[in-house]
């Protein structure tokens, strides 16, 4: 039985960089047995969007405290430890 999240993805400005992480992420958490209700905004727009998310995945610095595990990462663009980040937001969503 697979686990169902709602991970909120935020970037500069909620498009582009965002779509990429979240399809990355949607992706291999599927085959991890996680199933992904992705949303995305505005790094801006984080605290606005808070309701019902179980983690954010973000490219951007972020607030501190906002009382949601968050991971901030450019490993989706770069392919620098991708491995690394796909294992901490499991690691996360597992919890």
């Amino acid at each position: 039985m697979s686990i169902k999240k709602t991970v909120l993805f935020a970037c500069g400005t909620g498009i582009a960089t965002s779509t990429v992480v979240s399809n990355a992420v949607v992706e291999a958490m599927k085959d991890r047995g996680i199933a992904i209700d992705a949303r995305q905004c505005k790094t801006t727009e984080v605290r606005s969007s808070l309701g019902g998310v179980d983690m954010i995945v973000s490219t951007t610095q972020l607030p501190a405290d906002l009382g949601v595990p968050a991971i901030t990462t450019l490993a989706f663009l770069t392919g620098l430890g991708k491995a690394e980040a796909l294992d901490k937001i499991e690691a996360v969503l597992r919890k």
